[in-house]
């Protein structure tokens, strides 16, 4: 029972992993932070790990009732839960800089890195997902784990940075939005195969 738990939060974590992309995310914490004192950095990420943890809790404990308010099945949110993440998949490999506005180093960590580039819509669709295949524990325990090693990620961002080189971030998170694609077309292909099974 104990390996089915860690085995269930392992299948679940690597969806989420692909869909936080807290790699492809670095360059633009990196650029959205630039000029911040390492206090103030500290600080945005705390902000971030607050927002993306509450805003995916809330949203793992009321999809269930907000779908049965709804009328909605698990085929039904696969289908467009994987047009949905499809969407942003090709979005992200076409149009990487997706933020590059000025925001107030006060708002920066909930707005936009703990939503809506932590938890985004990808990550709040396939959590909902996660849920019908792995259960709430270990969906939920996925999602902490992600944020968490997304938060380590942007304070070891320098690091990262000059070991990986601007262009191998920008590669990796091509890669990210290949398999987030990958992803979405299974989703599409689950959800056909459970309304038919119905």
């Amino acid at each position: 029972m104990r390996l089915d738990i860690f085995n269930d939060i392992f299948l679940a974590f690597i969806p989420i992993f692909v869909a936080v992309d807290a790699l492809g995310v670095m360059p633009i914490y990196v650029s959205l932070t630039e000029g911040l004192h390492k206090k103030k950095k500290l600080q945005v990420i705390y902000h971030s790990i607050v927002t993306a943890i509450c805003l995916a809790a809330g949203f793992i404990f009321l999809g269930k009732a907000v779908f049965k308010l709804l009328g909605i099945s698990i085929g039904d949110f696969m289908i467009a839960g994987g047009c949905l993440l499809f969407c942003i998949a090709i979005i992200d490999i076409i149009d990487p800089n997706k933020i590059r506005k000025h925001i107030p180093a006060s708002e920066l960590g909930a707005v936009p890195l703990g939503t809506p580039l932590i938890v985004g819509p990808a990550v709040l669709t396939t959590t909902l997902i996660m849920i019908a295949e792995y259960g709430l524990a270990a969906t939920l325990i996925s999602v902490v784990i992600n944020v968490l090693l997304a938060a380590g990620i942007f304070y070891f961002s320098d690091v990262l940075i000059k070991f990986l080189g601007v262009a191998g971030t920008r590669a990796l998170s091509k890669v990210m939005s290949l398999l987030l694609a990958a992803i979405a077309v299974m989703l599409i292909r689950k959800g056909i195969f459970f309304i038919f099974s119905l």
